[in-house]
């Protein structure tokens, strides 16, 4: 296994899970003997099938699926209502986008700051954060968001309302679908 750079009072956990929407799975860290709350590392969208969902996360983490300690079972619950149609916030829910450089996480931040059912585009999150020119850069950076629906990117469209790009499965059809159970016509 690669070094992952974690001490002694760290672990990675992993798990899949059913909701309305389909099979997702969630990864996080987990600090030992600390009162810190577990952060979620990754995030899947269902794929095609469950079984496409559990190759993916065992391509993505390794090993085998664990029980999630009580804070990420908390998270796991609020997918589930979100995706029944009972809209969550998910801003206060621990996350830490690994690999992730400065500009993205400063996107991924402006883009948790987006309520379910409303939308904001790429031009709307650049000028948010000081930079009006960089609509394509943060587009970019949502693409490789590795926390979807915890960092909304669906809720980021293009201008005049396109759609833009989707990376999880389904691409754009599954960014409508998220959409339209948040109330938003797309």
């Amino acid at each position: 296994m690669p070094d992952l750079g974690l001490t002694d009072a760290e672990s990675l956990g992993h798990c899949l899970f059913d909701t309305g929407f389909g099979v997702c799975g969630i990864a996080w860290r987990a600090f030992e003997g600390k009162d810190e709350a577990p952060v979620v590392t990754l995030f899947l969208l269902p794929e095609a099938t469950a079984a496409g969902t559990a190759a993916a996360m065992a391509r993505r983490c390794g090993g085998s699926p664990t029980v999630p300690p009580p804070a990420i079972a908390e998270v796991i619950e609020k997918v589930r209502r979100h995706f029944r149609g009972d809209l969550q916030d998910f801003s206060r829910v621990r996350v830490e986008p690994d690999g992730a450089g400065p500009f993205a996480r400063a996107v991924y931040s402006a883009a948790r700051d987006v309520p379910a059912g409303q939308i904001r585009t790429y031009g709307e999150l650049a000028r948010a954060l000081n930079r009006p020119a960089a609509a394509r850069a943060v587009g970019q950076a949502l693409g490789r968001n590795p926390v979807p629906l915890i960092i909304p990117c669906h809720r980021i469209l293009g201008a005049g309302g396109k759609l833009g790009g989707f990376s999880a499965h389904g691409g754009v059809a599954t960014k409508a679908r998220m959409l339209r159970l948040e109330g938003v016509a797309v």
